[in-house]
């Protein structure tokens, strides 16, 4: 018995201790300060040098010098949609600044949009491209012109576009327009390419982002949300690279219907070529631990007097499940739940259901933990009974021990037979707990990627499920429940156990003080739940001469 319970103790605080570092890496640290306003009205900085493209192939390498028209351009162009805050520098063309008005950055702070992307010092992070020739094309240091300074969805329109226009020699005119849609965090970028001149024009664009390396504080454990890069092919639909990842073996591939995306907590940020394209994907490490990734597409060719149209797309905002796996395949996959994918997922799936009918993500919690207790409940019937019996026989185990002392070989034999004779299965207690282990963790992993439980409220004080109880409540009703389910199982016979054990509550309500409500939540019910069917199984079993079944 007192080995079982060895197991379970240092079992549960293997977990707690994941869950602890966990939380640490993702939670305890302030996150780098958002941009002022006014940062995003100076003049946006290169992103790199004109090597920061490899060449491909046929195409030369970009210029080496700005045309001189360039030098007096720092002008971007403000765009509004009903989801989407950003800038677009005339510079370049690239988006240099976005925000996500349905994301603010705390509940305390409802007017303060989520920063995505911004190309301050701290964080530069921003898309660009622009189009590569042996000709002359517009890359991401080109300026471009625009009929307005800034351009907003009016009620009731359901599209914006957003067109710049880029005029070089021999009658090349290059319109590169940025497409929004009405509740949509996809955009649709499109080169028109006019070839005013006597001779074939051929070219491909080109399109990256750029992310500076966030330094995160080091854990004991290993355990922690991801930011950096992910690529996908027909082969390997979701492939994780990491800062590290990219400076060690820098991309040099060419994919066909793939995807390439910048990942951090909740929020991605991805590329889009038209599918079953043919691409070429490509990595750079900058200055100042700027990492670049990005693509560019297959050759095309305009005729003289003729045209040609090139396009892309790129996702740009919160990690929406149903939404991406519409997109592209595999882009779903960004929202990572860990090794234990298979169990989060369907666990969402059903919490999700449950949210559409009772509109509350908290409540929603409750019911699936029901759920899941019915699904166990055999399982811990088992358990229960184990525990039940064993508390029944105490009094005789705890007089073997006495008349045993020091004999541990006469004692365990002893031992063994009581269990014999008493039906009672040493690791009855532990065992079934053990297996739902993986289905705590799976939920944790849930409540802690899914961007839907970001700022959701509960009742009363609890306004963020995925943030820690800003009173301490649940964790301290959670303590308490560890403490009420501890009094209905038989104590261990070691005294140093019973002190590790009688502590464990309080070790358990520090730990859980500092994860996310939603999480705490959970296991409250789970303990509720697990002491009323302990209290009926006790009262069946655990009284002198009840049956044993």
């Amino acid at each position: 018995m007192d080995n079982t319970r060895l197991i379970l103790l240092i079992s549960l605080a293997f977990v707690a201790t994941l869950l602890w570092e966990a939380w640490q890496q993702d939670y305890a640290r302030q996150a780098a300060p958002a941009p002022a306003a006014a940062q995003a009205e100076q003049p946006a900085p290169q992103t790199a040098e004109s090597s920061d493209i490899p060449s491909p192939g046929e195409a030369s390498p970009l210029p080496e010098s700005l045309p001189e028209q360039a030098q007096a351009s720092t002008r971007r162009l403000q765009v509004q949609t009903d989801v989407l805050r950003l800038s677009i520098d005339l510079e370049g063309g690239g988006i240099s600044h976005l925000e996500l008005p349905a994301y603010p950055v705390s509940v305390d702070r409802p007017d303060e949009p989520f920063v995505l992307m911004d190309d301050s010092d701290t964080l530069h992070y921003r898309h660009d491209g622009g189009l590569l020739s042996r000709q002359t094309a517009p890359n991401h240091h080109s300026v471009y012109r625009a009929q307005r300074e800034s351009y907003r969805m009016a009620a009731g329109d359901e599209v914006l576009e957003v067109p710049l226009v880029w005029e070089g020699p021999d009658g090349l005119r290059v319109v590169k327009t940025y497409r929004f849609e009405r509740g949509s965090y996809l955009i649709d970028v499109r080169y028109e390419v006019h070839n005013g001149s006597s001779h074939p024009w051929s070219g491909r664009y080109y399109a990256q982002l750029s992310h500076k390396a966030v330094e995160r504080k080091a854990g004991l454990g290993s355990i922690q949300t991801f930011t950096g890069a992910a690529i996908s092919s027909p082969e390997k639909r979701y492939e994780k690279l990491g800062f590290d990842d990219l400076e060690e073996a820098p991309l040099d591939r060419e994919i066909t219907d793939g995807w390439i995306a910048m990942l951090q907590h909740y929020f991605v940020s991805a590329l889009l070529p038209p599918r079953q394209e043919s691409d070429h994907y490509y990595s750079k490490k900058l200055p100042d631990a700027v990492y670049l990734i990005g693509l560019y597409g297959p050759t095309v060719e305009a005729p003289p007097g003729g045209e040609v149209t090139l396009r892309h797309r790129v996702y740009a905002g919160p990690k929406l499940q149903k939404v991406l796996g519409s997109i592209a395949p595999g882009l779903e996959l960004t929202v990572d739940y860990g090794p234990l994918w298979f169990l989060s997922k369907p666990l969402f799936w059903v919490l999700d259901k449950i949210h559409g009918l009772v509109g509350n993500w908290g409540w929603a919690i409750v019911i699936v933990t029901l759920l899941l207790k019915l699904a166990f409940f055999q399982l811990s019937a088992t358990s229960y009974r184990s525990m039940a019996r064993m508390r029944r026989v105490q009094p005789r185990m705890q007089a073997l021990k006495e008349r045993y002392g020091d004999d541990k070989q006469a004692f365990n034999q002893a031992l063994m037979k009581l269990y014999k004779e008493e039906k009672i299965n040493p690791l009855g207690g532990c065992l079934p707990i053990l297996v739902q282990i993986p289905v705590f963790l799976a939920f944790y992993w849930m409540l802690l990627e899914t961007v839907e439980l970001r700022q959701a409220p509960f009742i009363l004080w609890i306004r963020d499920l995925s943030a820690m109880d800003p009173y301490y409540v649940l964790p301290i009703l959670m303590g308490v429940s560890m403490y009420l389910q501890q009094k209905l199982n038989p104590a261990p016979l070691d005294p140093v156990q019973q002190k590790v054990m009688s502590l464990l509550p309080v070790v358990f309500t520090f730990f859980f003080a500092f994860f996310p409500s939603g999480l705490v939540l959970y296991w409250l019910v789970n303990n509720i739940l697990s002491i009323a069917q302990q209290w009926v199984i006790t009262r069946k079993y655990g009284v002198p001469n009840a049956p044993a079944d």
